[in-house]
């Protein structure tokens, strides 16, 4: 029996312990861009899902830690029912299967995003982040040189010369430079699409239900409900704003996504997590340059996906990506041999096409 069909029978075992029921089966819900994947049952009319998190590769315990940060300040993480954390399985509340991502559209997106940027105000004004990490400068750089290591070396074969890499570390030094600018909080670092659901608003586990399981007694927000946090770190404030305006997954014109930030802008100024001095120009530099330096990282990190785990469908999604580097860093006179260079390496390249080794 191979390591894989031990664990699906670990697995199994353990979540009809945890419920008590011999007769249950799972079926997989989802996987996410690590070794954790999800996996849903039904036991007496309720939908639960199984977390497998493998404490040697996924440790469940920053989950579970950064979930009840969130979950003490009012926004809709799963509930944990059952957990084993050395075998690394939990037993968690189903959320259901409603993502952003699909229902998104010209009709839907103004009430999502208002529903999304609503909790992500909440997220960055009342969630503890007494001794949490800080997402400090080297963070930033070692996500920063994922970008050139895979994206320009893997998946595009060049390898920099020294006048490139000191162009790199000037386009570098500037985003870091901005990211540590900025006023600090609670950052999600995936809190986009594919990481929110629409939670029905008519669910039998209601707010003030989810609440009492916490002793709280201020409204919580039910929809969206979120996912993926387990890398929550305190960094800079237009982070996770960048992540869900300019979405690796889908995009929107420039024109909406600057009302979008405009919006929230004020918001954090009557919260006072961000100075009345802090204008729209200043705040959307900001932004622009904390989604560049997210969008860089990903352009590897996707690459990483699919040439060192096997998850080709990522470059799909790399096209996007890339387009959002080029418009964003073109607007910025600083970063024009940062473009010239990316666009010197693609050329006419189909970006979704993998290569051989």
């Amino acid at each position: 029996m191979t390591a894989t069909d031990l664990r699906t029978v670990a697995r199994l075992a353990w979540a009809r312990t945890a419920l008590g029921d011999d007769t249950l089966t799972l079926e997989s819900a989802s996987a996410d861009a690590s070794f954790r994947s999800y996996w849903r049952t039904q036991h007496q009319s309720r939908s639960w899902i199984v977390m497998d998190s493998p404490p040697a590769q996924e440790d469940p315990r920053p989950w579970l830690e950064i979930g009840a940060r969130l979950s003490a300040a009012g926004l809709h993480v799963p509930v944990v029912q059952a957990q084993d954390l050395q075998q690394g399985f939990l037993l968690i509340e189903d959320l259901g299967s409603q993502l952003y991502l699909p229902a998104l559209n010209e009709s839907t997106v103004d009430a999502l995003y208002g529903d999304a940027l609503q909790a992500l105000l909440r997220m960055q004004r009342d969630v503890d982040v007494e001794g949490m990490q800080p997402y400090d400068r080297a963070f930033l750089q070692r996500e920063l040189e994922i970008m050139p290591d895979w994206f320009l070396g893997r998946h595009l074969g060049h390898t920099p010369s020294c006048d490139e890499w000191d162009v790199l570390e000037a386009a570098f030094t500037t985003l870091l430079h901005n990211a540590l600018a900025q006023p600090r909080c609670f950052v999600h670092r995936d809190y986009h699409s594919r990481n929110l659901l629409i939670v029905d608003q008519d669910s039998p586990r209601s707010i003030a239900q989810r609440l009492s399981s916490h002793g709280k007694t201020a409204p919580g927000i039910l929809s969206p409900g979120i996912i993926d946090f387990q890398g929550a770190l305190v960094g800079p404030i237009t982070y996770d704003l960048a992540s869900l305006l300019r979405d690796c997954y889908i995009a929107w014109e420039p024109g909406r996504v600057a009302g979008w930030v405009e919006g929230h802008r004020r918001h954090l100024q009557a919260a006072q997590l961000i100075d009345a001095a802090v204008d729209h120009q200043q705040f959307l530099r900001w932004f622009d340059l904390t989604g560049l330096q997210r969008h860089l990282k990903v352009l590897g990190i996707f690459c990483r996906l699919c040439y060192r785990d096997g998850k080709q469908g990522y470059l799909e999604d790399l096209p996007r990506v890339y387009d959002y580097v080029v418009e964003v860093a073109s607007g910025y006179p600083e970063l024009a041999e940062l473009v010239a260079l990316l666009r010197r390496c693609v050329g006419t390249r189909d970006l979704r096409q993998p290569v051989t080794a």
